[in-house]
This record gives C-alpha cells, structure tokens and sequence, in this order.
C-alpha cells in the first residue's frame, strides 16, 4: 500500500482491508511510520516513537475488534502505557514511566488498535496552543506558522496530516474540539463519564476533563467510543449507556431537530467575524435540512463559571503536580514548570477546601440551569471558538505571568467551550467552514446530558451533505515524496 492509497481510507476502512486480507496490520504500520516519517519533521505533532511496543503487539495475534490493525498515536498526556514514557508536556515528569495501562488504553488495545507513538501536548493541558517549552511547538499543517490549539494539537496535526486516521485526545476545557476547529477534524468530548478515567483517577480535573479521540470521519469516532465507552471496576458512579451502537446513529437520519444557535459568550470576548460567519452558514445549511433553527442562549453567569472553572482547574494542577512530584521524589519550581503553570499550582495551593466546595456548587447551579434550557431544544450551535484560527506564540505559556492574569486569557479561547465541561454535556466541533485563507473555522453542537446519540446523527447527516474528508492541508502524507 502507497501513502497515497492509505490517506483515502479512515480506520475503519482500513480495518475492513485487513479483515477481507487485502493488506497486513504489518504493512499498515510500515506506510504509517512513512507517514510520519515524511511530513512530522514540518509538524513536530509526534514526539517519539514506541518500537518496542508496536513490534511486542504485532508479534501476537492481534484482537478481533473494530479497528484490529489499524495504527494509532496517543496524545502524551493523561493516557498511559505500562512501561512506556509518558511526559506530560512537562520538563518535571520528563521520562516518567507507568508500571500499567490505563483502562482507556487497555480497552484501545482490545479494539485492535496499534501503538506507534506518542503526541505532544502543551504543559500539563493548560494552554489551548500546543507549545511546550519541552517539546516545541506543534505547527499547524493548514499554514505552519499557526497553532494547532490545544490541549490535543499534536494529535489533531498528526491526523489532519494523514499520518493515522484517529489519534487518542482529551478535553478539559475544549481540548478536543479546539483542535478540531483549528485543524479540520471531526471531534467529539462525550458526556462525563461515558468514557473510564481509571484505574489511577476518578475522573480528571475535578470532573472537567473527558477523553475521547480526534478523528476524521464521524463513523471511526462512533465506533471508538461504542468500543471504549462504560464505567471501569470501582468507578463511584455511570451514566446510561447508549440503546444502540453510535456507529448506527450515524447513519440515521436525526429527523427535524430544534437548534438553538448563538455567537455571544456572555462575557467580554469579542467574537470573530469569520467565526460568526462559520455559524452563519452552518445555520443557513441546517435550515436546508429541514431543521428547526432559533436564536436562543442558555441563561448563566459567565463570571460564576469562570471562578468555578479557575478553582477546579487550580486545585486539580496543584494536586497534580505535587502529588506526582512526590511518588517520583522530583521538586516543582520555577526552574521546571512553565511560568503559567507554576503560578497556577501556587494559586491551587492557597484555594481552601470551602473555597473548592463553592466552585462545586457553581457547577451544579450551571448543569442545572444549562440543562433546563435544553428541555426546550434538542441541540445548540455555536462557534467552536471565539477567535479566527491563531498563530504560534500568541500563547506563549512561559512568558511571565500570574495565575488569573494567565487563566483570563487562555480560558479567553475556550469561552464556547469550557461551560460544557462544567455541565458534563457532550459537546462536538464539526469542520464546516474554511475561511478566505483556507483555514479551517469549526463550529459546536451540544445536546442534552447523556445524548451523544442525537450529535452523531446529525454530525453524519452534515457530513453527507457537506463532506470534508477529502480537503487536505498543504502540508500532507498524500503530497509527501514518495507518496505515490
């Protein structure tokens, strides 16, 4: 198989091949690796390969899931390895290496999914641009002066080049969907706790952070998640699972749906005009389908969810930090964490435990209110994010800072975003638009609390009428030396 060939199918495409024998998990992995090989060194999405590991996994007989021999990278951060490097973005937790997988990584190896390699991240998640002062910055193949988002910008680079067609992402503030819009992916945060976060964790910021994948195609993350999704041994709680496979919600029909649609984030964030006319068009084509299109808002207090947001998000990175710091007898400083996350880890320190409770309770006034004004909508679209596609350093993490100088504004990118991760609601970007540049610009849906099902429908039906599979960033594996 050619990297020319091997860019035109997604992973379950691939997977289909191996299963009628028409190619080798082995040979997908060598196009891969070509892959990788031909257009990372542009990127730097993929900050180091697991040869050990992919070779230990082909050497036996693979499992029989969805995706068995299909390739796939895993962002650095969170997901875990046993016995495999894991850095977190982080000059502290360089070379730290887990005794075991993940539970999440455990379920990806049963869908037959192959490990290669390990995608960069930004400091700990907290920047929605990916560029570490440990790793560098990840370059956006769309224009490489610009940044990819983040937290998953080494993982959105890597499939929107063609190196693999899913890669492994998580989300506690928009870090799936941000990169998504910025790198034109389809990218799905499922409702909290439809994925497990163990067996280390109960669940990751506080309740902010979900994990997922970036992908393509609509279909290869329904499938991934109906072969990851449900609660771990030991979890404190689960939500209800699905009544069918997300993979046959993609190709129903939706039926006529009630879309609430709005470009104001109630706060003090100017919006861009290209992100308002991504809704704009995105709106007009709903209409097309036979939807029912409002304008309408939920009702909340942006700066009760900001505060409530800057404590989980503080006290989270701050028990991080200081509870790896100490299994691994290493000190956090100045000298080791960047300028926004240190500061952040001394905010996190000064929060009492009555100052975390209130942040609770904000979240829970705010999945209350946001979830009763879904009684009277099926879905909301907004932009994925308030500013048009950005370039690398207007993020600059290390740059000196204090924590609320540094949260107002980074949390600035995620004003669509976060709330969805305070209220627990899934929450997509689909890649609808591009602007006058040719960059993309996503846009959001939400639904209801535990109704992945009804994003799903709709995201096949949008992307049947409007496919973007095939529109590929100049800096790409097909185009690559030797693709043919």
């Amino acid at each position: 198989m050619h990297l020319r060939e091997y860019v035109t199918f997604d992973g379950l495409g691939l997977a289909e091949l191996v299963r009628r024998r028409e190619v080798k998990p082995e040979e997908l992995v060598q196009v891969a690796l070509s892959a990788i090989e031909a257009v990372n060194p542009s990127l730097n999405a993929v900050i180091g390969l697991v040869e050990a590991e992919t070779r230990a996994t082909l050497a036996k007989p693979l499992p029989e899931g969805p995706f068995t021999g299909v390739p796939f990278l895993m962002k650095d951060l969170v997901l875990h390895m046993a016995g495999v490097p894991t850095d977190m973005g982080s000059r502290l937790f360089q070379g730290m290496v887990a005794p075991h997988d993940t539970t999440l990584m455990a379920r990806y190896r049963r869908a037959g999914l192959i490990p290669l390699g390990r995608t960069n991240a930004p400091e700990l998640g907290f920047n929605a641009s990916t560029e570490p002062v440990l790793h560098g910055p990840t370059r956006n193949p769309w224009n490489p002066e610009y940044s990819t988002g983040g937290s998953s910008g080494g993982s959105a680079a890597a499939v929107s080049a063609g190196m693999v067609p899913v890669a492994y992402a998580n989300d506690g503030a928009g870090s799936i969907r941000i990169p998504a819009s910025l790198c034109g992916l389809f990218g799905l945060k499922p409702t909290r706790g439809r994925t497990p976060s163990g067996p280390d964790v109960a669940e990751g910021l506080n309740g902010l952070g979900v994990e997922h994948v970036l992908s393509r195609s609509v279909r290869d993350s329904a499938a991934l998640l109906d072969a990851t999704l449900g609660p771990d041994v030991g979890d404190r709680y689960s939500i209800t699972p699905p009544e069918r496979p997300y993979l046959e919600e993609v190709a129903r029909e939706p039926g006529r749906l009630r879309i609430a649609v709005t470009w104001d984030t109630g706060a003090q964030v100017a919006v861009s005009p290209e992100c308002v006319a991504a809704v704009e068009a995105t709106a007009k084509l709903c209409r097309e389908l036979g939807h029912e299109v409002i304008e309408a808002k939920p009702s909340y207090r942006p700066q009760a969810m900001w505060t409530s947001l800057a404590a989980l998000w503080s006290s989270g990175t701050a028990a991080l930090v200081d509870g790896m710091s100490a299994m691994m007898g290493r000190t956090p400083g100045p000298d080791v964490l960047e300028a926004s996350i240190w500061a952040t880890v001394l905010k996190g320190r000064e929060l009492t435990a009555v100052e975390l409770q209130r942040a609770f309770a904000i979240m829970n006034h705010l999945s209350r209110e946001v979830g009763r004004f879904f009684l009277q909508y099926d879905v909301l679209l907004t932009p994925t994010l308030p500013y048009a596609p950005y370039r690398l350093g207007v993020l600059n993490a290390n740059a000196p800072t204090t924590a609320d100088e540094w949260m107002q504004h980074a949390f600035g990118y995620c004003a669509f975003t976060a709330l969805y991760n305070l209220t627990g609601q899934p929450a997509m970007n689909v890649p609808l638009h591009w602007s006058a540049e040719g960059l993309p610009v996503g846009v959001q849906f939400v639904s209801r609390f535990e109704d992945e099902a009804t994003l799903f429908r709709l995201a096949g039906q949008l992307e049947r009428a409007r496919p973007w599979a095939k529109r590929t960033p100049p800096i790409h594996a097909a185009s690559a030396r030797g693709a043919a």
